[in-house]
């Protein structure tokens, strides 16, 4: 009985024993994570992070806010987290605003200027979380701060050029309007002249004459047609009205505008189902007239103008493909087909201003998208073009 007992006792005493050395450690492990954790807070520089009591003052720091408040440790040990704050916050009582504001709802952020040590000033991203004791009490606040300045500075600066080239377009979308306007009335006044001219005294022209007043309508009229494509380039996205697009039916409406080209070349305009997208369209519709009215135009001699539209989802919006199977493009013409008043071919054998597909690049970055080409010389060409609204 006597043995019983005190093996009892002895199991008992060794439980308590493996129970408390298991407790320690536990303890010591927790201790050790702890100190970890520590280390890594206070190594981290990219962050200030400051401890403060329940009255705002500093309590401890990392190497952080050393690097971005300028102070040494020993320097603001013990004093209120509103030295970091500039006069006008102080007399407006920033500092214990925000204090008051962590306490009530536990955690408070702002962006805001703060002062350096050397009383520069610096963009500061700031949280000031509450901590709570076992009944809830609050005993203190940590403090996050992260120095946005550089990344202010630079999104302002983007912001600024952003500004700046919206004011350069309108501007120039203004001259364009103007000069437009302005260019046409001395045009239009000369070709009247010349009609007039003609009707009263072309019987007697002999053939230098005529030939002269011949070059003079040809001459205008090609000055007039370049006049209204600037004016119809400025007044591209003026008029901005976004809206629910068939494709459908804007290609069967492109095909009867271009019905007696179509006629008359003997093409073949070939497009599956097309879909309904978000865009402006009468931009949209001058885009793939455009685009189909080229692939006319620019057809090989004795060959029937195929052309061929197409369209394929993907995850920001719509890519188009209109391929034919025309003269082509040179490889070095690709990128300046796409510029104003750009010409690769004489107006003898095609007529045109040379500002179409500047419309269209214009059009599709109106659709926060992009414009390219792929062709093979003598074989055809293929562009493509992606919306993204």
């Amino acid at each position: 009985m006597l043995y019983l007992m005190f093996c009892d006792i002895k199991c008992d005493t060794t439980l308590k024993n493996y129970c408390i050395t298991l407790e320690q450690n536990e303890r010591s492990d927790q201790e050790l994570r702890d100190l970890r954790l520590l280390k890594v807070v206070e190594e981290i520089e990219d962050y200030a992070i400051l401890t403060l009591d329940s009255g705002g003052n500093i309590e401890n720091w990392n190497k952080g806010a050393e690097k971005i408040k300028g102070y040494q440790l020993t320097e603001v040990i013990g004093k209120n987290f509103s030295i970091f704050y500039n006069d006008e916050d102080r007399r407006n009582g920033r500092p214990e605003t925000l204090i008051d504001l962590a306490k009530r709802n536990g955690k408070v952020a702002e962006h805001g200027w703060r002062i350096r040590k050397d009383g520069s000033r610096f963009w500061g991203s700031v949280v000031i979380t509450a901590l709570h004791d076992e009944h809830g009490q609050v005993i203190g606040f940590i403090k996050i701060v992260h120095d946005l300045t550089t990344k202010m500075l630079a999104e302002k600066a983007i912001k600024q050029h952003v500004h700046d080239l919206e004011v350069k377009n309108k501007e120039l979308d203004q001259f364009i309007y103007i000069a437009s306007h302005d260019l046409q009335e001395p045009l239009l006044t000369a070709q009247n002249f010349v009609e007039l001219i003609e009707e009263e005294y072309g019987q007697e022209f002999d053939s230098s004459q005529a030939m002269y007043f011949s070059f003079i309508k040809q001459s205008s009229a090609r000055m007039r047609n370049m006049v209204k494509s600037l004016l119809d380039y400025s007044r591209i996205g003026r008029k901005r009205v976004l809206s629910d697009v068939d494709c459908q039916k804007l290609l069967s409406d492109v095909c009867i505008d271009l019905h007696d080209e179509i006629l008359v070349s003997g093409a073949q305009v070939d497009y599956g189902r097309m879909p309904v997208i978000m865009g402006y369209e009468p931009e949209l519709k001058q885009l793939f007239y455009n685009l189909i009215s080229n692939a006319i135009k620019f057809r090989k001699k004795d060959v029937v103008p195929l052309v061929s539209v197409s369209a394929q989802s993907y995850s920001d919006g719509w890519r188009f493909a209109v391929s034919d199977n025309g003269i082509g493009i040179e490889p070095e013409y690709i990128e300046k087909v796409f510029l104003i008043f750009q010409r690769l071919n004489t107006r003898d054998a095609y007529d045109g201003s040379g500002i179409g597909l500047a419309h269209c690049k214009k059009i599709v970055e109106l659709h926060n998208g992009e414009i390219s080409a792929e062709s093979v010389p003598g074989e055809g060409s293929t562009f493509y073009f992606n919306i993204e609204i």
